[in-house]
């Protein structure tokens, strides 16, 4: 067992990383330095003087050598005039501190390690010789804006893997080697999937033939799954007026990152809708319900828009322009655990298909800050210990993620692991019983009086964009049949036999299959090479033999060598692996 949380070992690090470039940079203005999920970070001000990546070994090395020297962390609670003295001349701390003071604090934490003091909470190890001195690495450097904030300005930050031993950084470093393998933002690009304008804007793809084919297939699965437990889709506009998301409570929560829209002819306020459930409220609401019609399903592709900040696009996975497999259910109360049964069956059967692990996470309000939320805490007890119930009900483990509910309501998350053993936020499945009553949504009971429903809103994969771009990298490019853009690649061997090829490939579209034939004037081993690092699924090649027979040569994606199969039996086999998406 180690002697302290590896947390901690990082957090220690990050003040040896400063007091590093303390010394080597005098000059420099120190940010802020926590832990992150796999090392440490620390925001600096260089001045000016722009660090370059090859100067991170030098800051590695002299990590190093401070580690060597055994230095304590010595921890001091110092009033807030102290304070101000001891970080004279370091803006940031100095903003910190302003803070604190204007909450009324009249003391600050600080940590000395060395000649380097740090405005810190802490906790730390008790010497720097508790550290792993081969456990870590600098690894990066980026831009990051003081504070999260565009308004303020840019320092630079740099990223540090940390692990309690050297083979935990080795493996690391090794998963990271994979994933950069497997970015999406590049994989795509050698697939073309997807382009990006400067002309369109930034987090606006636009999605090719191929890309197109991958999203389509992902909608089309999630749409066969949610009617299978009774959603039907509806149509809804992209625009709304201001006054459905004040009602709904988005405009006072989310107002900054929803795109506003101006009319030539009206003042009225109108915005892109990041979400459907507002809207989805307005169908109930159109009609008078009954407890018999009731679960009432809806489901919506429509596209959604979210202003995101844009240093914090990126490629597929943070977009501003998306849609969802977005489903929400109105209901009674005694209905809710049967609704949350159908929508985990799908979720299961989904991510069984995709080939991708999951746990589930119970995301709960803080209650320490009820002000990011809608409601009173009675509701929220309510629907979290609903919630709990159900999941423990049904033996299922979860997690517990205080802060990480809804603004209307807590959360079942889907949290999924890749190949890689990365972790993503899929699907959800949300009780509300908020905003049923912000809309004064009913339904005429058994004894003929009105009752407010519950609101259940669920995503299967969620985004199909934000999905397509994570399953690029979970299969590293190499899809399964059913998803691959090109899932027949048809080689000529010479001029003579393109007439064929066309044939061919004519019946293999009737049947249903996306291919592409490739008749360029190149050698047969060159055309190969390049349908294998298009990671099609099957490459048939059509020379002489082939024209005189019924049967195929066919390279399967895995192998490097070539199989014989009639052409019935090729086509009935890729078309019953696209069937039972295999």
């Amino acid at each position: 067992m180690e002697k302290y949380p590896i947390e901690v070992i990082r957090h220690s690090l990050a003040h040896v990383m400063a007091a590093a470039v303390k010394n080597l940079y005098p000059q420099a203005k120190f940010g802020m330095g926590p832990a992150i999920e796999s090392g440490f970070y620390y925001d600096f001000d260089f001045e000016g003087a722009a660090l370059v990546p090859e100067k991170l070994k030098e800051i590695e090395v002299k990590m190093k050598k401070l580690i060597g020297g055994g230095l304590k962390f010595e921890r001091k609670e110092v009033a807030i005039a102290e304070a101000k003295k001891i970080f004279e001349g370091q803006q940031y701390k100095l903003e910190i501190i302003a803070g604190l003071e204007a909450k009324g604090e009249a003391s600050v934490l600080v940590y000395q390690t060395g000649d380097f003091t740090d405005l810190c909470r802490g906790p730390h190890a008790e010497s720097s010789k508790d550290l792993p001195i081969d456990g870590f690495k600098l690894i990066k450097i980026a831009g990051a804006y003081w504070k999260g904030s565009e308004k303020n300005k840019m320092l630079t930050r740099v990223y540090a893997a940390a692990f309690p031993s050297k083979p935990g950084l080795d493996a690391y470093l090794k998963n990271q080697e994979e994933a950069e393998k497997r970015d999406h933002r590049k994989v795509g690009k050698e697939m073309g999937l997807f382009v990006f304008s400067e002309l369109v804007g930034p987090g606006l793809p636009l999605y090719t033939f191929k890309g197109a084919a991958i999203r389509q297939e992902i909608i089309n699965y999630s749409n066969e799954l949610q009617k299978k437990i009774g959603y039907e889709n509806v149509c809804t506009p992209n625009i709304n007026k201001a006054d459905l998301f004040k009602v709904s409570g988005h405009y006072d929560k989310y107002r900054d990152d929803m795109f506003r829209v101006v009319s030539n002819y009206t003042e009225e306020e109108y915005y892109l809708k990041p979400m459907n459930c507002p809207q989805h409220t307005q169908i109930y609401a159109a009609e008078i319900r009954s407890y018999k019609d009731l679960p009432i399903r809806i489901a919506d592709f429509a596209n959604l828009y979210r202003d995101e900040k844009p240093g914090e696009l990126s490629g597929l996975t943070r977009i501003r322009a998306f849609c969802q497999d977005d489903g929400h259910c109105f209901c009674r109360e005694d209905q809710i655990k049967e609704e949350f049964g159908a929508v985990l069956s799908v979720i299961n059967e989904a991510l069984d298909t995709y080939g991708m692990k999951y746990f589930v996470r119970l995301s709960l309000w803080d209650p320490e800050h009820s002000e990011k939320y809608l409601g009173e805490a009675a509701t929220w007890e309510k629907s979290q210990a609903t919630l709990k119930a159900i999941l423990d009900e049904n033996k299922m483990g979860y997690v517990v993620g205080v802060g990480e509910a809804a603004i209307y309501g807590p959360k079942m998350d889907i949290m999924t692991k890749d190949s890689l053993g990365r972790e993503w936020q899929i699907s959800t499945i949300q009780l509300d019983f908020i905003m049923p009553q912000r809309f004064g949504l009913s339904y005429i009971d058994q004894n003929g009086k009105e009752k407010t429903p519950v609101m259940i809103h669920r995503a299967i994969v969620g985004s199909p964009e934000r999905f397509m771009g994570i399953l690029i990298e979970h299969y590293a490019g190499a899809f399964p049949v059913w998803l691959a853009p090109v899932q027949v690649k048809v080689l000529s061997v010479g001029e003579s036999h393109a007439a064929f090829c066309k044939k061919l490939g004519d019946e293999l579209r009737q049947a249903g299959v996306r291919i592409e034939i490739d008749m360029a004037d190149e050698t047969l081993g060159n055309k190969i090479r390049k349908a294998a690092g298009e990671k099609i699924p099957y490459v048939l090649v059509i020379g002489d033999k082939e024209m005189q027979s019924d049967m195929l040569s066919v390279r399967d994606r895995a192998s490097k060598e070539t199989r014989q199969i009639s052409k019935s039996d090729f086509i009935g086999e890729v078309c019953a692996k696209i069937k039972d998406r295999n």
